[in-house]
């Protein structure tokens, strides 16, 4: 699933290529799971004739604002994505939302259908965007926020933890696994059971990773989509994780997977250790 840098490399994607050009034309299929809870039909109608103004990523939502107060809001699901193809563009089969312009084709093309697309009407933000939670590299996500965050959770895994979206928006499996690596932090953990130290680490590393992340792959332009492994510098985990007899690029030492939270999981025994005690 796009994690919090690939939703924002395909904002921007349709960012740059038709920030500021009109819609002219709007295609969808009507019947796609996509537009649960929205009305296909309805947004076509209102986005013909508007500009494209601005945009925002949040987690793993994008939020694109046009003229005449309309908002539309894509989550690209599994196997969704973000393409820019010349003008008078003719759909495919998978390609569930197209919006023409004077110089492009914005294409949201997702084979799986379980991508969304919501569409609402206002000066203002729709609500469900407002809802979400503060982005991890805002001041609102502060050590003390996430310490908190982690005694509510006291019992869960840390890994399972890092994967609620409710304070940590836009981290998905693999950028859990390299804040976990980075802290030196066993997956299996207690989320509770973190000492001082950890928390403050933990904290970092997830500002860090997101920042990173933003950086190699979200600061592409128009280049083609993203292949993780080939934006991540080496010695992140991520280029090592899925391979056979892989190991951890800073200790040399063979890597761990195993289910925690439901999600396969990668670490390196030998820098985080699992510890059972509680912190005093």
């Amino acid at each position: 699933m796009p994690e919090l840098a690939e939703a924002d490399y395909f904002r921007k994607r349709w960012q740059y290529a038709a920030g500021g050009s009109t819609v002219t034309a709007v295609s969808v299929h009507p019947g796609a799971k996509i537009f649960r809870g929205a009305d296909p039909a309805a947004l076509a109608r209102a986005l013909r004739g508007q500009k494209l103004l601005g945009s925002q990523t949040g987690g793993k939502q994008m939020l694109f604002r046009f003229s005449g107060g309309c908002w539309l809001g894509i989550h690209l699901g599994m196997s969704g994505e973000l393409r820019v193809e010349p003008p008078g563009f003719l759909p495919g089969k998978h390609d569930h939302l197209v919006l023409q312009t004077a110089r492009h084709a914005l294409v949201f093309n997702d084979p799986r259908m379980f991508g969304r697309v919501r569409f609402d009407r206002g000066l203002a933000e729709p609500a469900w965007w407002r809802a979400l939670a503060p982005p991890v590299l805002s001041a609102a996500f502060s050590e003390r926020a996430l310490a908190a965050f982690l005694r509510r959770r006291g019992r869960a895994p840390i890994k399972a933890v890092l994967l609620m979206q409710e304070r940590f928006p836009g981290v998905g499996n693999w950028m859990a696994d390299e804040i976990l690596w980075r802290a030196g932090i066993h997956p299996r953990q207690p989320a509770g059971s973190l000492r001082p130290a950890d928390v403050r680490s933990l904290w970092r590393e997830c500002r860090q990773v997101c920042r990173l992340a933003l950086a190699a792959i979200a600061g592409r332009g128009l280049k083609p989509a993203p292949t993780l492994k080939g934006s991540l510098p080496k010695s992140w985990l991520f280029n090592h994780r899925w391979e056979e007899g892989g190991r951890d690029p800073r200790t040399g030492t063979p890597l761990a997977r195993a289910t925690i939270g439901g999600r396969t999981t990668c670490w390196s025994p030998a820098r985080q250790k699992f510890r059972a005690q509680t912190p005093t």
